[in-house]
């Protein structure tokens, strides 16, 4: 059923090669600076396809099924292309800031895999306060490391160095979601264990 919600959803999956191709050259400043507002724009999509579903009472199976398969499209592309493209990389451990990125790759691949072993079961894992905190890091480490390169010149004083703000503040937090991931990837794991053999 497509209703006004399953399309916001959907959007957010067409939009995605939208969102890589102007990811795609880090230098192009304008590029980034319209792939921020496509990224706000698909943020604000996920807020309200959720809010219109649930205040219209058209919650339906398919919307269920696509819409953390769009979050989860859209963060591991933004990922994958700002590792590929050097963004990535920072202040004190260089490329090492590929490693949160990995960790939550890794985590959402994962409880995708016992959530699919655990649905013939008919044993659902509700999501934890924690796991959407780990999430609004995640969209906001993002945004702030594609708003970056879009603003090379919005500086601060790191030390004896001079780092981009937004790019610090992203990097950081893709640290701390990469943390909560962990933790809430733990919970779903031993949640799931409950039901294996």
């Amino acid at each position: 059923m497509l209703s006004l919600p399953n399309i916001l959803t959907l959007s957010r999956i067409v939009t995605v090669p939208l969102l890589v191709a102007l990811l795609w050259w880090p230098t192009w400043q304008l590029g980034y600076g319209l792939a921020f507002a496509v990224y706000c724009l698909m943020g604000i999509t996920d807020y309200f396809d959720g809010y219109l579903a649930r205040a219209q009472g058209t919650v339906s199976k398919l919307g269920q099924f696509l819409d953390p398969i769009a979050d989860k499209i859209m963060i591991a592309a933004v990922i994958l292309v700002l590792a590929a493209q050097g963004v990535l990389r920072g202040p004190y451990v260089g490329d090492m800031h590929v490693i949160a990125g990995l960790i939550i790759l890794i985590r959402e691949i994962a409880v995708s895999g016992l959530r699919e072993f655990l649905g013939p079961l008919r044993v659902s894992i509700p999501v934890s306060r924690l796991a959407k905190w780990k999430t609004t890091l995640q969209m906001i480490s993002l945004g702030a490391l594609i708003l970056g390169r879009a603003l090379p010149e919005w500086t601060v004083p790191l030390g004896s160095d001079v780092a981009n703000l937004p790019h610090t503040v992203g990097l950081t937090t893709l640290w701390a979601a990469a943390v909560l991931t962990v933790i809430t990837g733990w919970d779903y794991l031993r949640a799931g264990l409950k039901h294996m053999d």
